[in-house]
């Protein structure tokens, strides 16, 4: 069976492939072909090879799929770069993957010149829709392409880099599949079969495509004919309006969106008619209970939940049902064998804690760090993310934390994420961090730093109310001794914390 857009393209070159909400652009399978098609063309008559790299630095558009579809046919690895990023983070993620090509948007083009003085041995520079020094104008060369198939397709790759909450980007690297586009991937029979993807799928994706779970799900549902509705920015009452107007069947989030859109006064959040949502998805940060509990009273048993990482090394799901029997798992296997093991790296009992491995998952290694590579695994060749958890007797695995996270006071292990997850509770409390700061006397003390609905409440008297809140429902050993407020943490749209930017603060010497 033919997987690749082509395949809707000759069958139905006008259905619907995706629209771009905001501005209202839409593409269909046909356009999507054609140029996809063009921009293959473009990488073979430049010299690009099969594992040639490129950098795609842009925002969430119109052309977006359009350029990772022609690296797709290409055979190339395509790097999808965060636009929150520095330029010489940038940089050097373009200097680290050797990109033989960069292609930016008008709406990045200055920081976009900042990199490529940085990064300067790219050979090929490209920008759509404005003219930049020392870029060409992409689509100049590609209306002169031609618009069929290149006669060496093989199908490409994402080469992602982590999001670097807890160091340096790393660079994620699959082996190359060695088949031809269309021809069944892992990761379309994975989520096809899990999340049923269809050519009737309406799939909203609120987050930036740059990121792994945004970009491969909806290359996934484009690869089988549904239709994605991608937004360029989140906001919660435009997202529970494009469900209603467009009849969403299918949407993935990250707990944030579920804290802001629950946090919606009453009359806004329940506005709007979302009984077309059939899936509702949620991943890449942990849920806490109580806010998954009111998504289920809302949304129904629709709530699936899954744990993975970029590397994809091994993957965890669980439905609403399981869940509710199973409340705070992330789910059970289905890719990769489950194992928990201690600092040895030797397996412990059912129910203990300790670092999270898959053994016989799908095999990566990070880009030019070997030591990295070596690090990830342990002596019986199982991998790890580095999240520490437990695995009850059915098999099904609750997080604890990351393990680089962890706070040990007084000699005592403490993971932030039960503090957290009381914390996001409080009705004024929007976004909250936990985590180690310099103490005397215990070594490290439990800190918070907490964002407000409204931040003209804070003070010394809601600092109280906060710690004493939190001690209401945990032992006192793991709550705040003291709480900052911030106008904003420092979250990545896709809903990672970058916690260590917080951390820093109150460890100077590091």
């Amino acid at each position: 069976m033919d997987f690749y857009p082509s395949r809707f393209a000759r069958e139905e070159p006008n259905r619907l492939a995706y629209v771009i909400c905001e501005t209202g652009e839409q593409v269909t399978y046909g356009e999507l072909e054609t140029r996809s098609n063009q921009w293959a063309h473009l990488f073979r008559q430049r010299g690009f090879s099969p594992e040639d790299h490129i950098v795609i630095l842009m925002e969430n558009n119109r052309e977006f799929f359009e350029v990772c579809f022609g690296a797709d046919r290409a055979g190339l690895y395509y790097t999808t770069v965060s636009t929150r990023l520095g330029a010489d983070e940038i940089a050097y993620i373009t200097l680290d993957c050797a990109a033989k090509g960069f292609i930016t948007s008008a709406a990045m083009s200055e920081i976009a010149s900042q990199v490529v003085e940085a990064a300067s041995g790219v050979e090929h520079r490209w920008v759509l829709r404005t003219e930049l020094a020392g870029f060409e104008k992409a689509e100049d060369l590609l209306d002169q392409l031609p618009v069929t198939p290149i006669d060496d397709e093989v199908q490409g790759s994402d080469m992602l880099y982590s999001s670097g909450t807890t160091g340096r980007p790393k660079g994620v690297k699959w082996p190359m599949p060695g088949i031809k586009p269309g021809e069944m991937t892992m990761l379309v029979e994975l989520l096809g079969k899990l999340y049923g993807y269809s050519r009737d799928t309406r799939y909203l994706s609120p987050a930036p495509l740059y990121h792994a779970a945004p970009l491969r799900h909806s290359m996934t549902v484009l690869r089988l004919g549904g239709t994605v509705f991608v937004m360029q920015r989140f906001d919660s009452e435009r997202a529970l309006s494009i469900i209603e107007r467009e009849q969403i069947n299918c949407a993935q989030w990250v707990p944030t969106m579920f804290v802001r859109m629950l946090k919606l006064a009453p009359e806004v959040r329940l506005r709007y008619d979302v009984s077309s949502l059939q899936t509702a998805l949620h991943a890449a940060a942990p849920c806490p209970i109580e806010i998954k509990r009111q998504m289920i009273e809302w949304w129904g048993p629709i709530i699936h939940e899954y744990y993975a990482g970029t590397e994809n090394n091994g993957f965890c799901a669980i439905d609403t049902a399981s869940w509710l029997a199973h409340p705070g798992s992330v789910g059970q296997a289905v890719l990769g064998e489950l194992h928990i093991c201690d600092e040895a790296g030797e397996e412990v009992a059912v129910g203990e804690t300790g670092t999270v491995y898959f053994a016989n998952g799908h095999q990566f290694s990070y880009h030019n760090d070997p030591q990295k590579t070596a690090d990830a695994r342990n002596a019986k060749g199982w991998s790890t993310l580095g999240d520490v958890g437990r695995v009850d007797a059915e098999g099904y695995l609750y997080l604890v934390d990351r393990k680089a996270f962890m706070i040990i006071s007084g000699g005592v292990n403490i993971y932030p994420q039960e503090a957290e997850n009381r914390l996001i509770e409080h009705p004024d409390v929007m976004d909250v961090a936990v985590f180690g700061v310099p103490d005397e006397e215990m070594g490290e003390a439990v800190k918070a730093v907490v964002q407000l609905r409204d931040g003209a409440a804070a003070g010394d008297a809601l600092e109280m109310e906060l710690i004493a809140f939190c001690k209401d429902a945990l032992a006192s050993f793991k709550c705040p001794r003291s709480i900052d407020f911030e106008p904003e943490l420092p979250r990545h749209p896709t809903g990672k914390l970058y916690k260590r930017l917080l951390r820093d603060r109150y460890w100077p010497e590091r």
